[in-house]
């Protein structure tokens, strides 16, 4: 379908996930959190939250439809990015955390589709001009993300024995920060808006390939004990994807502050 508003890629995500419940597939556990996030910011333009309501509203279509073509491109076994690729590849086998599917989409989707939105929304103009809207779709981000990946233990009740690689720097499982990915994305952003034709298309390549090695260690464990520790939690969390979907649907944050300085 044509994706022209955001309630179309309300329509669209809802049909991913009543799709992945159907075939019990991993692709719905991302889906259903960027649906609640999508939800959250069309309430909060209806609502006229942002600074600039309708420009976060056509921000939101366009950083959107960079997940859900990456989604039409895989099912359509046509050529998509890296980074979308390893984190569609993981969905289709059964020995990865729900935690790591949540990771490789949020991977894949703020450290290189956000940036290319970003500068695609700004086109001619100045980078300043979406920052706002920018800074904001990822407090809403962040809002809905932080509390589901600790409501986390009904579905996966070992989780928390990843606390005990906290100091392991190596490892992008632990160490994955929305905060380091948005400022990340930002400089992409910027770099990329500064380019044009071939420099552009470089300079996307590039950042696709970094972005991919990092999806490759959010599944890749570093060590022994980083692998026994994820196959442990592994054992012991739900498997019945159809359920877990459902239970991330069911997660709803009451109250999200967003920042209008």
């Amino acid at each position: 379908m044509a994706i022209a508003t955001i309630e179309d890629v309300i329509t669209a995500l809802e049909k991913i996930i009543d799709e992945s419940i159907e075939t019990s597939s991993p692709l719905g556990y991302f889906a259903a959190l960027y649906h609640m996030v999508t939800v959250q910011v069309k309430e909060g333009a209806d609502k006229q939250q942002f600074v600039n309501n309708g420009m976060m509203k056509q921000f939101d279509v366009v950083f959107a439809s960079r997940y859900l073509d990456a989604m039409e491109a895989w099912k359509n076994k046509q050529p998509l990015t890296g980074s979308w690729k390893i984190a569609f590849e993981a969905a289709e086998k059964s020995s990865y955390l729900v935690l790591q599917h949540l990771l490789l989409g949020m991977n894949a989707h703020i450290n290189f589709d956000l940036g290319i939105a970003a500068a695609e929304i700004a086109g001619a103009g100045p980078m300043d001009a979406v920052r706002k809207d920018f800074d904001s779709i990822n407090d809403l981000l962040a809002a809905l993300t932080y509390p589901v990946l600790n409501g986390l233990s009904r579905v996966s009740p070992l989780l928390s024995l990843l606390g005990m690689h906290s100091g392991n720097s190596s490892s992008i499982l632990i160490q994955f920060s929305i905060a380091n990915a948005r400022d990340g994305a930002w400089v992409f952003a910027e770099d990329l808006h500064a380019k044009q034709g071939a420099d552009r298309d470089a300079c996307m390549a590039k950042r696709d390939k970094t972005i991919a090695t990092l999806a490759g260690g959010l599944i890749h464990m570093p060590s022994f004990f980083m692998r026994l520790t994820v196959w442990v939690i592994r054992l012991f969390e739900k498997k019945n994807v159809t359920d877990n979907i459902r239970a991330l649907q069911e997660y709803k944050k009451t109250y999200i502050t967003i920042n209008k300085d």
